[in-house]
């Protein structure tokens, strides 16, 4: 039995398949890699995570992803699980087309209406952890939508004032004015005047810049 490495190359009419086109989009980079990494010149492989995950995505802790990926391939029709002399197979439902001249595969093909026993896997476990992670994923993006709303729809606090913080209005001796004549609250009250109104100012000139400076700004 030879198992040479043939190259494969995959095709406009591969992408096309119901099964690859079917799979969610987080899964497809693990059914490239079964195409062309994973499995010998029919499209199979040993089911052993950790092999696959190695052969994918050499150097990462993939194997819970490459779990969960399988998972969702199997359901888009995209490969078959089944096992024979006490080993579980995969077996994807189109293979790439290579030359396969002087090359077979080591393991048989799928059988046909016979139940499959998903132990490497992890069986049922692996996917109630799959339905778990997908429906905590969910969960907190429900709640990341509700934090978002709720900022979204609460009011603005009320601004300070300006003459909370402004300078008095009168002098030491009167420093809430007076109504008879003094140097000295005069001065004081043209200086509250100009506190205030170059605060105003800075204000509005920092709102401009913000508009200025947003997307659409060209750079000086």
């Amino acid at each position: 039995m030879s198992t040479r490495s043939v190259q494969r190359r995959i095709s406009g009419a591969d992408l096309e398949f119901p099964g690859y086109l079917r799979a969610p989009h987080e899964a497809k980079p693990t059914a490239i890699g079964l195409w062309t990494k994973a499995t010998d010149v029919e499209g199979r492989c040993l089911l052993v995570p950790e092999l696959i995950a190695a052969a994918i995505y050499p150097g990462e802790a993939a194997t819970e992803q490459v779990i969960l990926h399988v998972l969702m391939l199997e359901e888009s029709g995209f490969l078959e699980r089944y096992e024979h002399d006490g080993v579980e197979i995969l077996s994807l439902c189109r293979p790439l087309k290579a030359d396969t001249r002087g090359a077979s595969s080591e393991y048989p093909p799928p059988p046909r209406g016979v139940p499959r026993n998903s132990a490497a896997m992890g069986g049922a476990g692996a996917r109630e952890r799959a339905e778990a992670r997908v429906r905590a994923e969910q969960a907190e993006r429900a709640e990341e939508w509700a934090g978002w709303r709720e900022r979204a729809e609460r009011p603005a606090p009320p601004r300070r004032p300006l003459l909370l913080d402004a300078p008095p209005i009168g002098c030491v001796d009167h420093p809430n004015g007076r109504r008879e004549d003094c140097g000295p609250c005069g001065t004081a009250r043209r200086q509250h005047d100009r506190w205030v109104a170059q605060q105003r100012y800075t204000d509005q000139l920092a709102e401009w810049e913000a508009q200025a400076d947003g997307p659409d700004a060209q750079p000086w």
